[in-house]
């Protein structure tokens, strides 16, 4: 049984749509509520006086989260365009009550709480059958497409928008609701439409939605109880039909004593920005243009005329032409689109292609930029001062006001030059917030000539989600500086990889926290002591490395790390002989890379004692027959760059490796690791060339094809200028006849069968080949 109540009056509308919204304010001046509720968490309603602060500029949006566990948070956003956004500055501005109605997020969160736990005891239960054989396999994994049903659940407008002829809820919604120039009936309209798509599928969601609906008709009885007249309701036009006929109380009594207290939650308001709005964000209730749709609410001047200026003054501001001649065809153009699709006017899709046909001429990159940066915006609200905030939120306001950094929606390049106080204090913040794991500031390596020195260049940008971070590492401490210590402290004593307690280090100082710096060595210190894992020691030293030589640029005390690098140097060059003896390639992979670094690491330290001991190992490991031969190689190759053996011994060693006695596979492993990365040492050193040459052409053709991949890789990490430079050496008829002269016996037909091969490794064309047997021929 169910009833239509007095006295309330149900608008069902778009979440984020200003024709919904126009409509609504004039529908409520009309009716002139004494009440107005609205569709949203009532744990927020303390949170609702705010939006009358002249400091509150949408777009924001209401932050509620569980006090016991912030994975537990939910936003919920409004644009200056949002429908319940407008009732409720209504209300305040009327001073009439307005309240949220939905399900508080108390239980919401419980409900996901139980459903995270069902899910996950699911995937447990699967596992085991996995195990056991016994699965049966699902729709989901043989690929099956969702039904028809499904897709209509997920969106309900699109049944409404297909079944006028639109291909998505969005173009239906747009035409039908926002581009509407008569509002009148409009609500009527959409309840009964909705219903009708509600009696065909049912409920959305079997277990939230109807504890939501629920609990709004619960309000809705409350608002009666209190002895109001004019009850306002503004929902998503999904629950209209739900609120306009309502069960009996006891129905829905009965539906909600299935809820627990759920948890203690709290709210805030925070900055939103218009692409969190965008539903290519991802957000659940977004749409395609908020940018578009704030002009739409905010312009009083011509619609046409006022948009595709501001086309034409983006275009120019990317140095493109748009001429005012341009902008007058693309108004016309547009006006007849909508004519000929019989649209009272003109939209967002007709001024799209008028602008791509007139201005763009028919390029879409001019067009990609105007949707990113007109259609959906880069704007960013605010929020007043005295909005509810955790200790550590509050403190890095202060910061940011203190050292003049503004929090942007859009990435914006900050240079700082270190020896500057403030610029010294603003990157210690950045990497204080790094270290809480907020990266509103990314570091970027823009010169790389000058590592570590006293530039820095950062990019930041302000994302909602940081505030959640904020609100869960306030348990650290009340200001930014005291967090980041406690965390530091916290999570060295917690972990036991050397490599992250090295970051870490790394991090304490650059953020300037000497009391962190002070714990974190220590621990490290005793972690190096008692480790054994080569390869995580030589992991941890190019951090330690670069603190050991630019510390002192942040006047930070850094010598309590220099026995922890001459630890780590030492214990890597006893122990690295050994660890790259006997390995498979896998791990020998992993080592080359951890070599690389570590030798960088090395040379930065540029400390006679360590690069003598390191120069030592690699002369062991290069002549060690045990040792894995992509190793072995990149010790040859880094002992040739600083010039520790010479062209003769290095063709030696090349020799050893690629003699006719080799196993072929071994030998193409010494030779990626001699080469990868770089081949100007074929390039500065001519008789290495030929051994390789010597060797390829030694190879059968079963061997040769088994090893091309790997050399074909080995000479795709070479730049495309030292592979021109390497081909055309090879075509040189002198080249040719050095290799000759230093080969016995060579069958010209073998070595020609493998010559299309080596051409397509060397870039060689058909047409540098044929001279160069013109010219071997001249």
């Amino acid at each position: 049984m169910s009833n239509t109540p007095q006295n309330v009056y149900v608008f069902g509308v778009r979440h984020h749509g200003p024709g919904s919204a126009r409509s609504l304010v004039r529908a409520l001046e009309h009716l002139k509520p004494d009440i107005i509720l609205v569709e949203g968490p009532p744990d927020a309603n303390d949170m609702i006086p705010f939006l009358a602060r002249e400091k509150m500029k949408p777009p924001v949006a209401l932050l509620v989260y569980a006090r016991e566990d912030t994975s537990y948070a939910a936003f919920f956003p409004f644009a200056v365009f949002s429908p319940e956004y407008q009732a409720l500055r209504y209300a305040l501005a009327h001073q009439i009550p307005a309240r949220f109605m939905d399900l508080p997020q108390r239980h919401m969160f419980r409900l996901a709480e139980q459903e995270r736990e069902r899910l996950k005891a699911e995937a447990e239960e699967k596992q085991k059958q996995a195990a056991a054989g016994a699965l049966a396999p699902t729709r989901a994994a043989e690929g099956e497409e969702p039904t028809e049903e499904e897709k209509v659940r997920l969106d309900p407008l699109g049944e409404l928008a297909r079944a006028a002829g639109y291909e998505d809820g969005e173009k239906w919604w747009e035409h039908m609701v926002e581009q509407r120039q008569d509002e009148t009936g409009l609500f009527d309209a959409l309840l009964e439409a909705l219903a009708a798509v509600r009696e065909k599928l049912g409920e959305l969601d079997e277990k939230r939605e109807p504890l939501r609906e629920a609990y709004m008709r619960k309000t809705i009885r409350e608002a009666q109880a209190a002895g109001h007249q004019r009850i306002a309701v503004v929902c998503g036009a999904w629950h209209a039909p739900a609120l306009h006929n309502m069960p009996d109380a006891q129905q829905d009594t009965e539906t909600l004593a299935t809820l627990d207290n759920g948890m203690d939650t709290a709210a805030t308001w925070v900055p939103w920005t218009n692409r969190r709005l965008s539903r290519w964000s991802g957000y659940g209730a977004g749409i395609h243009s908020p940018g578009w749709y704030h002009y739409l609410w905010t312009t009083e001047e011509e619609l046409a005329i006022g948009w595709l200026t501001k086309v034409a003054h983006l275009l120019r501001e990317e140095r493109l032409d748009a001429s005012t001649a341009q902008v007058i065809d693309a108004v016309r153009l547009a006006e007849t689109l909508a004519a000929i699709r019989g649209r009272p006017m003109a939209g967002l899709e007709e001024f799209n292609e008028a602008a791509l046909t007139v201005m763009a001429n028919g390029n879409e990159v001019p067009m990609n930029i105007i949707a990113e940066k007109l259609i959906i915006g880069d704007l960013m609200g605010t929020v007043p001062d005295g909005i509810p905030m955790v200790p550590l939120q509050r403190d890095l306001n202060m910061e940011q006001t203190r050292l003049r950094l503004r929090q942007s929606a859009t990435a914006t390049t900050l240079k700082l030059d270190l020896r500057t106080p403030e610029h010294l204090e603003r990157s210690q913040l950045l990497h204080r917030l790094r270290l809480l794991h907020v990266p509103w500031g990314v570091k970027e390596d823009i010169d790389h000539n000058t590592p570590g020195t006293f530039r820095e260049y950062w990019s930041l940008g302000w994302e909602p989600e940081y505030t959640i971070q904020l609100i869960e590492k306030s348990a650290w401490g009340s200001t930014i500086e005291e967090a980041a210590t406690e965390y530091a402290l916290h999570v060295s004593n917690e972990t036991e990889k050397i490599p992250e307690l090295t970051h870490m280090v790394n991090l304490a100082i650059l953020a300037d926290l000497p009391g962190a710096v002070r714990h974190v060595v220590k621990n490290l210190g005793d972690r190096v002591a008692l480790s054994g894992d080569v390869k995580m020691l030589m992991d941890a030293l190019p951090s330690l490395a670069e603190v050991y030589v630019y510390g002192d640029i942040r006047a930070t005390d850094v010598n309590l790390v220099h026995p922890i690098v001459d630890s780590i140097i030492t214990r890597t060059c006893i122990s690295l002989s050994t660890e790259v003896a006997a390995v498979n390639d896998d791990a020998a992979r992993d080592l080359f890379v951890s070599l690389l670094s570590f030798h960088e690491a090395v040379m930065l330290v540029d400390n006679p004692q360590y690069t003598r001991q390191w120069y030592r190992v690699l002369r062991s490991i290069m002549t060690q027959e045990t040792a894995h031969n992509l190793i072995r190689g990149r010790a040859c190759r880094l002992l040739v760059e600083v010039g520790e053996i010479i062209t003769e011994e290095t063709v030696r060693q090349m020799r050893l490796v690629l003699g006719r006695l080799a196993e072929p596979a071994k030998a193409a492993s010494w030779l990626q690791g001699f080469l990868e990365g770089s081949g100007l040492i074929l390039l500065h050193h001519d008789e290495l060339l030929p051994v390789i040459d010597k060797w390829v052409v030694s190879l059968d053709n079963d061997r040769f094809e088994a090893l091309l991949p790997l050399l074909r890789r080995t000479f795709a990490s070479f730049t495309e200028s030292e592979v021109k430079r390497i081909g055309s050496i090879v075509s040189l008829p002198g080249a040719r006849r050095v290799v000759q002269q230093q080969q016995v016996d060579i069958d010209e037909k073998r070595a020609a069968s493998v010559n299309p091969m080596l051409d397509m490794i060397l870039g060689r064309n058909e047409n540098e080949d044929d001279e160069d047997n013109n010219g071997d021929t001249q």
